[in-house]
């Protein structure tokens, strides 16, 4: 009983006391080093080196001359006497009395082919317990250690490389899965922070709502995809749509990247793809994401070589994985890639990726849902409007709408303020789009006046035209490799594009070259990029959208879209040589028009043009009011006549139909008035 209760009060004890500190585990590789068994082996061989070094002092020879060594045998001063071979070391112990630098034992070296002046000296005065010949030889221990060394140091470097690649030690786990279990307990996006990607979402929520309620699609005879890709252009919230689904579903979330599969080892791809679907499997229901797919999922047999390579291996068992799943399985593969086009076929096929969600640039109102988003955690001054914003940055990707406003928060940081202003949000949209303000740069008087009339004439040309966008902003502030720029920005957006508003675009494009030819009677390079951009517009009209007589509704050129070979190597002409001395025709003959339309248009408003060199002179950015007010008297541009191709195909007198109302059809839950007309409309609307 006693041992009981002292073994009872053992523990009381211990809580009643101070708690011991706990070992502290080091992180560093010197301290893992320190704290192993490495640093005593070290430690043992320096001690047993010190050690043979200490009891062998007693032992030791002098070194002396050769020619000591043979004067002491001459005078018969050596009572014994070892002639080492190989080392061509001579050994005397001396007899006693006789010394040689202090010492009774003394050594001398000796070259080759001096062996016989030795021998000769040691038969002629013989020592008196006599001398010997000592030939070394190797140890059996000696000579298998030197042959296995060089073995074992190759498999120890290639552990350790093995272990460094792996992160850490995992040296015979690289046939693991990489893939990472989302964490409940850190915080997790959901999808109320994914905007202007509607239709990605619904059906998303679709998967997220099968895995949480599978009879309800069992019923029907449903089955739920079994992949689904997510593609579209860098920046649009493929990858935040995937950590939206894995915050929303309450199931086992697996991420990994492409590239994680792929390694220099044969048949590691595969192995990690076999054991990723093994734990999917084994926590059913579950969601594999796999970002940058491309990575692994290309085309088999592309390039020029074709090929039987590891990274087909590994395609080809994700291909079976895929296709292996149980009836009924509840494993969903989630893919992400901005390069649909290399995928391989078998990959894309339904039973694989069974759904493919196109994730494009947001429109007008996914611009602003987006920003309103990103705005949540940043103070915006009461005068910003994120609607204007939205429509002066189309095209902007979520990525891009992001970086807009972290840019304008880090500018009124370093301007001290303590709200974002609409000051801010302007510089940091011209820095996404431009790049920064370059404030160093120093241009004299000249270059700047031809820098304003070159932007001014690109102005002027767009405000003129009658199918051109809107001219939102003007500078002369050089800003990236730019020396100013002209902002020409639609107001809503567009999903085509007429052939007035290209030609329109081709003329404003020469706006600016047509400006130095005018006024200063001789142009400038600061035309080169304006030239370039219509020049490849003036092509696409003739060879892609038909909108020449001489050539027609032709598209000219295959394009073959070898990525792997280069896209431009794929490329193929399909025409003959009198074709394409037209193509180029048509292709002088529409920039030649642009050109001179616009010349005319600045000389017929060459007044309007000198007043806005004059602001921007003072002032050198002009937004979108202050251009306006400048262009109140600019002489509109008429309008081209109708078009169709062909002098057979007369236009229609006839005008279009109306655009009939669209019928807004209220949700069933929606609890319509039922008499009040005006606030079921109110209501309809708030939906």
């Amino acid at each position: 009983m006693e041992k009981k209760n002292f073994f009872k009060k053992k523990p009381a004890a211990k809580n009643s006391g101070v708690k011991k500190p706990a070992k502290k585990v080091p992180t560093t590789r010197a301290g893992r080093i320190m704290r192993g068994p490495l640093l005593w082996i070290i430690v043992a061989i320096l001690g047993v080196s010190i050690f043979g070094q200490i009891t062998s002092a007693g032992n030791r020879y002098t070194e002396i001359g050769t020619s000591q060594a043979l004067d002491a045998i001459a005078q018969s001063k050596v009572e014994s006497a070892l002639l080492i071979d190989k080392s061509q070391k001579l050994q005397l112990i001396l007899k006693p009395g006789s010394l040689i630098n202090g010492s009774s034992k003394v050594e001398a070296s000796y070259v080759i082919r001096q062996e016989p002046t030795i021998v000769d000296a040691l038969t002629g005065n013989p020592p008196v317990k006599g001398w010997n010949v000592d030939v070394p030889k190797q140890s059996l221990f000696v000579s298998f250690l030197f042959s296995i060394a060089p073995i074992l140091l190759i498999g120890f470097l290639f552990f350790f490389l093995m272990s460094n690649a792996q992160g850490g030690n995992k040296v015979f786990s690289f046939g693991k899965s990489r893939a990472k279990l989302q964490d409940n307990d850190v915080p997790q996006n959901t999808f109320s922070d994914v905007a202007g990607a509607d239709e990605a979402i619904a059906e998303l929520e679709e998967i997220k709502d099968f895995l949480a309620n599978p009879p309800k699609y069992a019923l029907l005879g449903a089955k739920i995809p079994k992949g689904v890709l997510l593609y579209g252009p860098p920046g649009t919230g493929k990858t935040l749509l995937a950590r939206a689904v894995a915050g929303e579903a309450q199931v086992p979330f697996y991420s990994i990247s492409g590239s994680d599969f792929v390694e220099m080892f044969v048949g590691v791809g595969a192995a990690r793809v076999r054991d990723l679907f093994a734990q999917a499997k084994a926590n059913a229901p579950a969601i594999v994401f796999g970002d940058e797919i491309d990575a692994v999922g290309c085309q088999r047999g592309a390039g020029m070589g074709g090929g039987h390579d590891e990274r087909e291996q590994t395609l080809n068992q994700l291909l079976v994985e895929m296709d292996g799943f149980e009836s009924g399985g509840q494993v969903i593969l989630i893919a992400a890639t901005n390069r649909p086009d290399v995928l391989d076929p078998a990959l894309l096929r339904p039973g694989r990726f069974d759904r493919q969600i196109a994730v494009d640039r947001p429109d007008l109102k996914g611009r602003e849902e987006i920003l309103k988003v990103h705005a949540k955690t940043k103070p915006l001054s009461d005068e910003v409007e994120l609607l204007t914003y939205a429509r002066r940055t189309p095209g902007f990707t979520g990525a891009d709408l992001a970086n807009v406003l972290n840019e304008a928060a880090l500018l009124a940081a370093r301007e001290g303020k303590k709200v974002i202003s609409n000051l801010q949000i302007d510089e940091a949209i011209d820095r996404v789009m431009a790049g920064p303000q370059r404030k160093s740069r120093i241009m004299s008087d000249d270059e700047r006046r031809v820098t304003a009339y070159h932007e001014a004439g690109h102005a002027l040309v767009a405000h003129a035209l009658p199918h051109t966008d809107p001219v939102h902003k003007i500078t002369i502030m050089p800003r990236g490799r730019a020396l100013g720029y002209t902002m020409v920005l639609p107001d809503d957006d567009k999903y085509s594009t007429t052939r007035n508003q290209l030609l329109d675009q081709l003329a404003y494009s020469l706006g600016g070259r047509a400006a130095e030819e005018l006024i200063f009677h001789d142009p400038s390079t600061g035309a080169s990029n304006d030239i370039e951009k219509a020049t490849a517009l003036a092509r696409a009209m003739v060879t892609q959208y038909g909108m020449t007589e001489s050539i027609g509704a032709i598209k000219l050129g295959t394009d073959a879209s070898e990525p792997f070979m280069g896209r431009d190597y794929g490329h193929q002409r399909d025409y003959s040589e009198s074709v394409a001395a037209k193509v180029d025709a048509e292709i002088r003959n529409l920039i030649e028009t642009a050109h001179q339309e616009a010349f005319d248009i600045l000389v017929d408003n060459r007044a309007t043009l000198d007043a806005m060199v004059l602001q921007l002179l003072e002032r050198e950015t002009l937004n979108k009011e202050e251009i306006s007010a400048i262009f109140t008297k600019v002489n509109s541009w008429p309008r081209r006549p109708a078009w169709t191709g062909s002098a057979t195909r007369i236009p229609s007198q006839q005008p279009p139909v109306a655009v009939p109302e669209r019928i807004v059809v209220e949700p069933a839950n929606a609890k319509k008035p039922a008499r009040v007309k005006k606030s079921g409309k109110k209501d309809g609307s708030d939906e």
